[in-house]
């Protein structure tokens, strides 16, 4: 009989922005005050989860959440660059609609392909390497549960991409709320169900540097 196995997909908690900017994968982004609540919370949620492997992708916002649930199972966080926010040539602009860098006619060829995207990493090759991940903290928690921490639209494009849906979308539907988990169940090798939870509540959708 196939093992039942679960990787948690858990993004990381508020992350301190005074600016607004979208800070991508620049270094020196911490969680907040508020941030660092939510990922005590999520460690509480999962306190009595059979978890067994802990990874988080290399930018500090993720190790911080990543840390408390670590703590709490006595294992280390280890480190996966595939987990990583995705590539934008944005980041360290404010890109709120109608503010910033979207204003300005030189950033507008940037836009020109939503559907790949132009201005960033393609989804395809997100989710490619979100599976990646997926599947190695499977290996390593046969049988048990793993928890990859990372960021809103890689869970969200992997998950689309399980789900057989278009990987390009409206950025303002993305059911990925700070620190929230999108658990993947697979028997054996098979993905049989995806549940998504919210430990720490809801929030928008929309905000800025996911």
């Amino acid at each position: 009989m196939s093992a039942t196995t679960i990787v948690h997909l858990l993004r990381h908690g508020e992350v301190h922005n005074p600016d607004k900017i979208l800070y991508g994968r620049l270094p020196g982004f911490k969680l907040s005050d508020r941030g660092q609540r939510q990922a005590l919370t999520v460690a509480e949620a999962v306190a009595t989860h059979d978890i067994t492997h802990v990874v988080a992708s290399p930018l500090q916002r993720a190790q911080e959440t990543a840390a408390p649930i670590a703590a709490a199972h006595r294992l280390d966080v280890e480190t996966d660059d595939r987990l990583i926010e995705a590539d934008n040539q944005f980041e360290g602009e404010r890109v709120a609609v109608g503010d910033g860098a979207l204003r300005e006619p030189k950033h507008w060829p940037k836009l020109v392909n939503p559907f790949r995207p132009s201005w960033g990493e393609p989804y395809v090759e997100i989710a490619h390497r979100m599976l990646g991940a997926i599947h190695r903290a499977r290996r390593a928690a046969e049988g048990h549960e793993a928890l990859c921490v990372s960021h809103q639209l890689p869970i969200w494009t992997v998950r689309r991409f399980l789900e057989a849906k278009r990987l390009w979308h409206d950025p303002r539907n993305r059911q990925c709320s700070l620190a929230s988990l999108t658990s993947l169940v697979f028997e054996g090798e098979e993905l049989v169900r995806i549940v998504y939870s919210e430990p720490a509540g809801t929030t928008d959708p929309k905000v800025t540097g996911a």
